[in-house]
């Protein structure tokens, strides 16, 4: 039988630099000893060392930073997705309250929130127009938005409008956004009264983009949300793939079975 001592040198220095990362031994943050000096403590190769160490970054428990080094990765604030955060939606859109679903989802003040986004007239493509219920080559309001909270970019989304449906209104004006309650009071100065919204969540491995973009470590997934808002029965808005990194959220539904 295998024992821990057939592991290979590298996996067990990295089960002991994890062990001491996930106990906090190594705060997060925290500079991870030198490559000598675990050289030293482990009686390994340089090479060995560096092994394990791009198997912790593979797992995005390490960040290896040129003119830094390789630190312990910093602990962000979880964000809690339920379904009730489209309702606080609808109360900020009565009450006149400065924020979005995303602002309450943070915890932070409208001042506190930036908005990246860049808006363009395109043909739906078949998906995407298979989610509107339209023709495909329907021209839409493409809007891509990166979320920033305190300055971090903690999501990315491409949300679309139908064209005819908001063109030479405010909600076509990139300089109107961040707007207070989102697409949900985006919609009601339309008259259009947000009634559903149909949410549809896959993990994957982010592109070199969303890497770069959200500033992602090696080994961290994403979980992208399709998203279908509803007015009725009609779709009168898509949002195809809503980005957030996967150690940033955790999703908490309550559903009522009786």
């Amino acid at each position: 039988m295998p024992t821990p001592h057939d592991r290979p040198r590298y996996r067990r220095v990295a089960d002991e630099l994890r062990r001491r990362i996930l106990s906090g031994a190594i705060p997060p943050g925290s500079i991870l000893p030198s490559e000598s000096a675990l050289i030293e403590e482990f009686g390994v190769a340089r090479g060995t060392v560096r092994e394990a160490v791009a198997l912790l970054r593979s797992e995005g428990l390490v960040v290896t930073e040129m003119g830094r080094g390789t630190y312990a990765r910093p602990v962000l604030p979880v964000r809690r997705l339920g379904a009730e955060r489209y309702r606080r939606e609808l109360e900020q859109v009565r009450t006149g309250e400065l924020g979005t679903s995303f602002t309450a989802d943070q915890r932070i003040d409208w001042s506190d929130y930036q908005l990246d986004k860049t808006f363009r007239e395109v043909p739906a493509d078949p998906s995407t127009a298979e989610l509107f219920g339209v023709d495909a080559g329907t021209m839409l309001l493409e809007r891509r938005f990166v979320f920033r909270s305190q300055g971090v970019p903690q999501q990315m989304s491409t949300s679309c409008l139908l064209l005819d449906m908001v063109a030479a209104t405010p909600v076509a004006d990139p300089d109107r956004e961040p707007w207070p309650g989102g697409n949900t009071g985006q919609l009601f100065s339309l008259g259009i009264v947000v009634t559903g919204v149909r949410e549809r969540v896959r993990a994957r491995m982010p592109v070199r983009d969303e890497a770069e973009t959200l500033r992602i470590p090696g080994g961290v997934p994403v979980l992208t949300i399709t998203r279908q808002t509803y007015a009725g029965n009609r779709v009168v808005e898509v949002a195809t793939d809503i980005v957030i990194p996967a150690d940033r959220v955790e999703l908490d539904y309550f559903i009522d079975l009786t």
